[in-house]
């Protein structure tokens, strides 16, 4: 399998933690592409050269990173996903995850494409809201005693670790509940510390 991605996407990282702790990482190729330059082979995979983009074996492309989320849990036997109702309940649990991190992303994209005076504050307050209500509806479905770990989960600790690379951290003062488990989480899931953000150059793009 190929996976098109990037160091510094929070998609992505989801995507990586999974593949390395479903024991999958030996089957997927990871080739770091510039979605701002793809090249052709890229774009016939995803003509929307968006990324993460998973190539199967059978040479179909998947994406966005829910999709490729579920078809890697599927292939290694599901042992992230619950069965019946509570398996939709999960899924909510990780577009509800990949939400804050788009917004997160959009409020990165705002400074970075707009001059400073350009920018719109209620934009951003905007996304910020999500990112705090989003947080906080987090917090509650981690902390339910019967919370196990799954794929959810490997969409909020990339989030966690987009926010610290993108504003510091300051989220920590806010949730420092999701402190405490975002420690457990990666001390449950060694793949947490292998995809961290290494790249302090893209960081400040």
């Amino acid at each position: 399998m190929i996976l098109y991605c990037a160091p510094i996407s929070p998609f992505a990282r989801k995507v990586r933690m999974l593949t390395r702790h479903l024991g999958l990482d030996g089957q997927v190729e990871e080739r770091f592409v510039d979605t701002g330059a793809p090249d052709a082979a890229f774009l016939a995979a995803n003509p929307l050269a968006k990324i993460p983009t998973l190539v199967t074996p059978q040479g179909e492309a998947l994406f966005d990173s829910a999709v490729i989320a579920a078809y890697l849990d599927v292939r290694a036997g599901s042992p992230l996903t619950p069965q019946g109702e509570a398996g939709f309940v999960a899924r909510a649990y990780e577009a509800l995850a990949d939400g804050v991190m788009e917004a997160i992303v959009l409020v990165v994209y705002e400074r970075r494409w707009r001059e400073e005076a350009k920018r719109e504050p209620r934009w951003v307050a905007h996304q910020q809201g999500k990112m705090s209500r989003g947080l906080a509806r987090a917090a509650q479905i981690v902390s339910r005693p019967d919370h196990g770990l799954q794929i959810g989960d490997f969409a909020l600790a990339s989030a966690l670790g987009y926010l610290d690379l993108r504003f510091e951290g300051a989220w920590r003062t806010e949730f420092p509940m999701l402190t405490g488990w975002l420690d457990r989480f990666a001390a449950q899931v060694p793949a947490f510390e292998a995809t961290r953000y290494r790249d302090p150059a893209a960081a400040s793009r």
